[in-house]
This record gives structure tokens, C-alpha cells and sequence, in this order.
């Protein structure tokens, strides 16, 4: 199977690393299509040279030759273009968050039991850094015991003079949690076994953006479940000096040691990105995880064709949503 891909709604760049790793992976990307012309489309043709741009998205929903369908459209409107591409035979991939509503949730939910096509999210966090691979590795040796907990850190950098109007606008984007918390609601999850967890703590606000009432740049969840319990602290608050995006980190503590990742930066001083530090009864070391894989994608590639769920259980990104929405729905006072 030579597996073709095409991408509609190009508005995150996180459908740089969407496209980019599925074209790692052996699979040829036939076209794009996005609604007018968002600051993500230079960088996009810079990598990307000599992709066809489509006048309609329907052109590629009802061309056989198409598997997958890539959306890093506005979120809120993820779940219908999802939707559509299920119904006309594509499985998805999709940028987080997958849906801004737990009723969008029940449509997709609805929609896959219905065409049992796959409806992935990339939780590029997870899933494009080869130091959480490491990390997956060492826990599946044993290296710190079994996982009880997970601290997961998300900084971003507003970068405000970049930012479509969308980006203002709660009902666009879907809430701090919603949006940026997924990530770490999934690396919980993932880590400590759980299929399902109680949000027991849940809180967002503005602190430093008044004239934004529609954003939310501060944001916590707390969850539990009988495999283990996780912190998630995500913000807009990301100073100008740090070199990059973000000082985003995962602490995973077990019963006989602990892990630390330093994703992207380590500002104790060491260079590069996807620092692993180690710490059991008989190593305390920093690994350099940097040339991990990334098998999401290959993964992903190879349900396509035989029709499995070793990239990601279709549970696994149902409940991710899940929690992230009803997470913010707690934080925003509606239960």
C-alpha cells in the first residue's frame, strides 16, 4: 500500500510536523487546502515546495487515491471537517485540541462507531518529541518501577503580533484547557496505565492580558484515577530570552525512581533539546535522548492498512477530549 495524504485547513503550524513526518514515513502528500490565506503559509511552501493547493476541499474527499486526511484548521471547526472526511471514507489525523465541545465529541464519537474510520489526534508533544519515546522505553524496562504520578509543564510564548484574531477568541480555540492542557492530559493517561481519571482540580484565568477577554493565559488540572494521580500547569507566559517557545517538561515519579524531561531547552546549561534525566537505585544520569524515534507515525501509516490501533487507542484520543472539555467546563463554573 503506498499511502497518500492530503491536508485541509492549514491555520497551526503544527501541520509542519503532521505533513512533514508522515512524509518520513514513506507517504506522498497530494494537496492542501485551507480557508484564505493564514501567516502559516510561508513557512508552509518554504517546506513544502511544489504541493498542489486545491480550490475546494471536497476535491480530495472524493478522490479514492487519498487514505488520510491531515486538519490544523481553527479548532472549532476540526470536528465538522473531521466528520465530513470520515463519512466520505478518509481516516483523520488531526492537531489538538480534535473538538472544542463534548457535543462536537459525541458527533465524532457517532461518526467513527458509524464508518470505523480512525480519528487520530497528534499530540505532537507526545508524539514529535524522541525524548518522550525514551522516556516510554525506560518505563517499559522498569527503570523507575510503576508509575504513580505525572507533572506535566506546558509554557508557550504568546508571540502576540503573530497571532490570527482567532486565536483571541474562547469560542474559536476552546479554552486553555481544551487546547494546550491536552497534551499533558494524554502523557498522564499514557503514562500511568489509565483509561479514564477524575478531574478533582480544575482553574484557568487571565492575568497578564486584560484587553483579551476572550483569552485565557494561565490554566491547571488536577486528575486522579487507581493508577495514579497528575499535575498539569500550562500557561502564555513564556519570557522574551528563553531561546525558544517554551520550557515545556514532564516529571514521571514511580515507585523506584523518577524521570525528568527537559523537552525543548535546558536552561541549567546544556545545549539542544530532549534531556532525560534519570534517577533510580542505581543511576542518577542525563541522556541524551535526541536520536529516539518517533513511531507514531509509521504507526499511524501501518493502521491505515491493516486497519489496528498501534499508533493510539481510538479510546485513548476519545477520552483525552474528554477530560480536557469537561476539565474546562469545571474551570468555567458550567458543572
Amino acid at each position: 500500500m503506498s499511502l497518500r495524504f492530503a491536508a485541509i485547513g492549514l491555520d497551526h503550524r503544527h501541520i509542519y510536523g503532521m505533513a512533514g513526518n508522515m512524509i518520513d514515513v514513506g507517504a506522498a502528500f497530494a494537496g492542501w487546502w485551507t480557508e484564505g490565506n493564514p501567516n502559516t503559509l510561508d513557512g508552509f511552501d518554504k517546506r513544502f515546495p511544489g504541493v498542489p493547493r486545491a480550490d475546494d476541499y471536497r476535491r480530495f474527499l472524493d478522490d479514492a487515491s487519498i487514505d488520510l486526511i491531515l486538519i490544523s484548521a481553527i479548532p472549532r471547526d476540526r470536528a465538522r471537517l473531521a466528520i465530513e472526511a470520515m463519512e466520505a471514507g478518509k481516516d483523520v489525523m488531526v492537531d489538538k485540541p480534535g473538538c472544542t465541545t463534548l457535543a462536537q465529541l459525541d458527533e465524532i464519537k457517532a461518526c467513527q462507531a458509524r464508518t470505523g474510520r480512525i480519528w487520530s489526534v497528534d499530540f505532537s508533544e507526545r508524539f514529535e518529541v524522541p525524548s518522550v519515546t525514551r522516556a516510554t522505553e525506560l518505563v517499559a524496562d522498569g527503570a523507575i518501577g510503576k508509575v504513580v504520578q505525572t507533572v506535566g509543564l506546558g509554557p508557550h510564548r504568546l508571540n502576540r503580533a503573530t497571532r490570527p484574531d482567532w486565536f483571541f477568541e474562547r469560542e474559536a480555540y476552546g479554552g486553555i484547557l481544551t487546547d494546550i492542557a491536552s497534551h499533558q492530559i494524554d502523557q498522564f493517561l499514557f503514562f500511568t496505565g489509565s483509561t479514564d481519571a477524575e478531574v478533582t482540580l480544575a482553574s484557568v484565568g487571565n492575568y497578564a492580558n486584560p484587553n483579551d477577554p476572550g483569552l485565557q493565559d494561565f490554566g491547571e488540572i488536577a486528575l486522579r484515577s487507581p493508577q495514579g494521580h497528575g499535575y498539569i500547569r500550562v500557561d502564555w507566559y513564556t519570557p522574551d530570552a528563553l531561546p525558544n517557545w517554551g520550557d515545556g517538561r514532564l516529571t514521571i515519579l514511580g515507585t523506584e525512581g523518577y524521570i525528568e524531561l527537559r523537552k525543548y531547552v535546558d536552561v541549567g546549561g546544556r545545549d539542544g533539546t530532549d534531556h532525560l534525566i534519570l534517577v533510580n537505585g542505581s543511576r542518577c544520569e542525563n541522556i541524551d535522548a535526541r536520536g529516539s524515534e518517533l513511531p507514531y507515525f509509521a504507526r499511524l501509516a501501518a493502521d491505515i492498512r491493516d486497519r489496528t490501533e498501534t499508533a493510539m487507542p481510538q479510546a485513548h484520543a476519545f477520552k483525552v477530549m474528554e477530560l480536557g472539555l469537561r476539565a474546562q467546563d469545571i474551570a468555567e463554573g458550567r458543572v
